[in-house]
């Protein structure tokens, strides 16, 4: 019977199926590594060494946040490529590459960007988020969860949670969790007080992830493997597959809307997390899609690799 209700499901969203466009577009000086909505702006990290403030009511540039160009292995002076992007309480997070390769973090507040942490500290990191106003997290290509106190410049811990290359991470809505995954396939809920393993899941995904998202309780992974991962509370796991390599995943707040990169025509598939059914698609990126971020259960933004960040409402 259970299997009748799905297909029923399945067919009813085949049905009635369609293809959104995006509300607006937002341009940046640069492609697009990185982003984060907060009210009424939006801040884009990219590799020219900026992070690009939009009205998004506008969809125009409204300022800047500019790091110190570096010096490249040629000895030509370039852009400090950013990586991630992050926002609290008039702060702004941002990782970017230094001259060496390592990373540097710093924090702009007050129209003024202090250095947190410098290349000389030899950290491959991949992605930076605030805990809170103090507190950092910082997630190594090795797979090193570190706390880090700004006001202190002090690391509260520094733990390796696999012996695997990192994937990505994403943290919980109150911050106490931090998702982890890595190219094993694995992941991870790890307390952020204390870095320890709080579960594992019984990986849905054989190869690397690229990705991962994370509301109220529910994870959904992106694998090399074609595999987009489903992780419920209380529920079996399942993973969709898909034609192509699935670059992104993201996850609307109640956690019952998923969505993923899929095909090679870049692609947003949108899908219930309960009955598996796939139904509308998102259409308007034009290369490889990077982040997928919800704002509420109708609105979300999207970036690929290239300058742009589109803005989408799945009901007009």
């Amino acid at each position: 019977m259970q299997n009748l209700f799905l297909l029923f499901f399945l067919l009813v969203g085949i049905a009635f199926a369609k293809d959104i466009s995006p509300v607006s577009r937002f341009s940046s000086v640069g492609f697009v590594n990185d982003f984060i909505v907060h009210e009424n702006l939006l801040y884009a990290g990219n590799d020219m060494g900026t992070v690009d403030i939009f009205d998004i009511k506008t969809a125009k540039l409204i300022n800047q946040i500019s790091l110190p160009p570096i010096a490249s292995s040629m000895n030509k002076i370039i852009p400090a490529d950013i990586l991630s992007v992050d926002y609290i309480n008039g702060k702004v997070l941002i990782l970017s590459i230094g001259e060496s390769g390592y990373r540097n973090v710093w924090v702009y507040e007050n129209n003024i960007l202090k250095q947190i942490i410098n290349e000389d500290k030899k950290l491959t990191i991949k992605k930076a988020r605030f805990v809170d106003k103090e507190k950092i997290i910082l997630a190594t290509l090795d797979s090193d969860i570190i706390l880090h106190d700004t006001s202190e410049n002090y690391n509260l811990y520094r733990s390796n949670v696999s012996q695997s290359t990192m994937g990505d991470i994403s943290l919980s809505s109150d911050k106490e969790k931090i998702i982890f995954c890595d190219e094993s396939g694995e992941v991870k809920i790890i307390d952020t007080k204390n870095s320890n393993i709080i579960k594992k899941y019984s990986s849905q995904n054989v190869d690397n992830i690229f990705r991962v998202a994370y509301s109220n309780g529910v994870v959904i992974t992106a694998g090399q493997d074609k595999r987009v991962g489903v992780y419920q509370p209380d529920q079996e796991a399942y993973h969709i597959k898909s034609n192509f390599l699935v670059y992104c995943v993201g996850i609307s707040p109640s956690g019952k809307i998923g969505i993923y990169s899929s095909g090679e025509e870049n692609v947003l598939q949108l899908f219930d997390t309960k009955t598996k059914t796939k139904y509308d698609r998102l259409v308007g990126h034009k290369n490889v899609i990077n982040q997928i971020k919800f704002v509420n259960e109708n609105e979300l933004f999207s970036s690929a690799r290239d300058n742009y960040i589109l803005r989408w409402k799945l009901t007009q």
